[in-house]
C-alpha cells in the first residue's frame, strides 16, 4: 500500500470560470471542512491528495482551459502524485458523457447541483445547516453573495440555461444570514452575483425583488460597500435606484451588459431592447443617480454581424460614454439558437473587431481618468504589490475594473479604507496620495 494513502486526505479545488463558480467552490469547501476534511483553494504546495475541478463551459476559451487544467490533473494522477481527480462544473453538465468517454482519468463527473453526490465521494454528509457556511478563496475582505442560480432568459448566444437551468431565487433571509455572517468574520464589501440580478423575486415571491433585498442587507452594521452586478437591460427595475440612492454603502455602480448596439444584432440576439431603448435606459439611470459608474460588456462577431454594425457600436460607446466596457467575441454555442444560424465569421476578424471597440472605449476612459486628477475618494486597499498599494473607488469592482495605485511609506492593511487625492491617471488605472 502507498504511503500516502495512510495520511489523512487533503483536497484542493481549483476554480475556473466566473465568480459564480468560484462561490460553489467556497460552498463546497465549507462542507468538506464541516466533514472533518482537509480542504484548500487552487494550492501550490502539492501536499493534496485530491482534486476537484470546478469547470467553465461558457465559450470556447473557458472550455479549452477547462479541459486542459482535467489533463493537467489526470496526468499527475497517472504519475502517481495524486490519488483521486473530480470534475464538477459547468462543462462537466453539459458534455459528461463525452468527456467521460474522451478522459477515462477521471474518477467521477458531476453536474452543477450535484453538491451532495461530491461529498458522498468522501464519505460526508450534505449538512443543510452550513447554509452560508463557505471558505473564502478571496481575501477577506470581499466576498460575492450568489442571490439566485439559472437564468429565465432566451439570448440566442447563451448557453447558460443549458448548464444552470431556470432562474430560482433565494429567500431575502437567507442572503441576509449569509450576508452577516461574511461581514462577522471580516468582509467589508459584498457583491452581488447572479444569471441575472434584476430577476430576483419573481419565481419565488411573484415579484421583482431587488429594492427590498438591497434595503435588508444595507442595515447590516459594518457592512460598508454592496455592489451590483449583471443586471439586465430589458423590464430594468428603476425602483433599486431609490435604495442606491437612501443607503450610502450602496455603490453607485451597475454592470449591465448590453452585448451589442445595432438593431438587428440585439434582434438576432433575442435581447428583448432596441438601441433607442438601452440609450434612454442609461440616461434614465444617470439622472436618477448623478454620477453612477455603468459597466456594460459587447459581443462582437456574431453571425452576420457587419462592418457597418461594428460602427454602430462604436458609436454607441461615444454617445453613451460608459465607464467601464469589457468585450467577448462571439462564440458558436451547441444548444443555443444562434447554432443554427452560420458562424460566418473567422475568429481573427472577431478579435480584430473587438480591438477595434477596446480601442475606442480606451480613449474614453483615459478621458474620464484625466478629470479625475485632483479629485479626492475614499477608496479601499486591495493589495501591496512591487512596494506600493493597490486599492479601489467605489466605481470599480475586483480584478475587472479600474485600480487606483498608492505610493506610501505608510503600512495599509487589504480591506482598510482611506482617502486618496488622484495626482495621475492612465488609460485604466488612477495614481494618488494619502490625504
Amino acid at each position: 500500500m502507498k504511503t500516502k494513502t495512510l495520511k489523512k486526505d487533503k483536497v484542493n479545488i481549483i476554480t475556473l470560470g466566473c465568480s459564480k463558480n468560484m462561490v460553489d467552490s467556497e460552498v463546497l469547501s465549507g462542507q468538506l471542512l464541516a466533514n472533518d476534511i482537509d480542504v484548500v483553494h487552487e494550492s501550490g504546495r502539492k501536499d493534496h491528495n485530491i482534486v476537484v475541478v470546478n469547470t467553465c463551459g461558457f465559450i470556447d476559451k473557458a472550455k479549452e482551459e477547462s479541459i486542459n487544467t482535467i489533463l493537467d490533473q489526470v496526468e499527475l494522477k497517472q504519475r502517481g502524485r495524486l490519488d483521486k481527480v473530480y470534475v464538477t462544473g459547468c462543462l462537466s453538465e453539459r458534455y459528461r458523457g463525452d468527456l467521460e468517454a474522451e478522459i477515462p482519468g477521471v474518477d467521477a463527473w458531476f453536474g452543477t447541483m450535484e453538491l451532495p453526490l461530491i461529498l458522498k465521494q468522501f464519505d460526508a454528509d450534505y449538512k443543510a445547516e452550513l447554509l452560508g457556511e463557505r471558505l473564502l478563496s478571496t481575501p477577506t475582505h470581499y466576498a460575492y453573495l450568489k442571490i439566485a442560480e439559472g437564468c429565465n432568459r432566451t439570448c440566442s448566444f447563451c448557453a447558460i440555461p443549458l448548464m444552470r437551468g431556470k432562474h430560482v431565487s433565494r429567500p431575502i433571509e437567507s442572503l441576509v444570514a449569509e450576508a452577516e455572517k461574511l461581514v462577522n468574520s471580516g468582509v467589508k464589501e459584498i457583491m452581488l452575483i447572479a444569471q441575472e440580478l434584476t430577476y430576483y423575486g419573481l419565481d419565488l415571491y411573484k415579484e421583482r425583488r431587488l429594492s427590498e433585498l438591497l434595503r435588508a442587507l444595507a442595515g447590516i452594521k459594518g457592512l460598508e460597500w454592496i455592489r451590483l452586478h449583471y443586471a439586465y437591460p430589458h423590464k430594468f427595475p428603476m425602483e433599486i435606484l431609490d435604495v442606491m440612492k437612501e443607503f450610502p454603502n450602496i455603490c453607485n455602480y451597475i454592470d449591465m451588459p448590453l452585448q451589442h448596439a445595432a438593431d438587428n444584432m440585439l434582434k438576432a440576439m433575442k435581447r428583448q431592447i432596441t438601441r433607442v431603448e438601452m440609450e434612454e435606459l442609461v440616461t434614465a439611470i444617470r439622472e436618477k443617480v448623478p454620477g453612477i459608474c455603468l459597466r456594460t460588456t459587447l459581443i462582437t462577431g456574431f453571425p452576420g454581424e457587419t462592418l457597418e454594425d461594428v460602427e454602430e457600436m462604436k458609436a454607441f460607446l461615444e454617445k453613451m460614454r460608459f465607464d467601464r466596457v469589457g468585450v467577448f467575441t462571439y462564440s458558436h454555442e451547441e444548444g443555443t439558437s444562434a447554432h443554427d444560424l452560420e458562424d460566418d465569421i473567422p475568429a481573427e476578424e472577431k478579435e480584430r473587431r473587438a480591438q477595434e471597440i477596446m480601442e475606442v472605449q480606451q480613449e474614453i476612459s483615459l478621458e474620464k481618468n484625466q478629470e479625475k486628477v485632483g479629485q479626492v475618494f475614499r477608496v479601499i486597499v486591495d493589495k501591496k504589490e512591487s512596494g506600493r498599494y493597490l486599492a479601489r473607488t467605489e466605481f470599480d469592482s475586483v480584478e475587472v475594473d479600474n485600480e487606483v495605485i498608492i505610493n506610501t511609506t505608510k503600512r495599509l492593511k487589504p480591506g482598510e479604507f482611506v482617502t486618496v487625492k488622484i495626482t495621475k491617471a492612465f488609460d485604466y488605472d488612477l495614481e494618488g496620495e494619502l490625504i
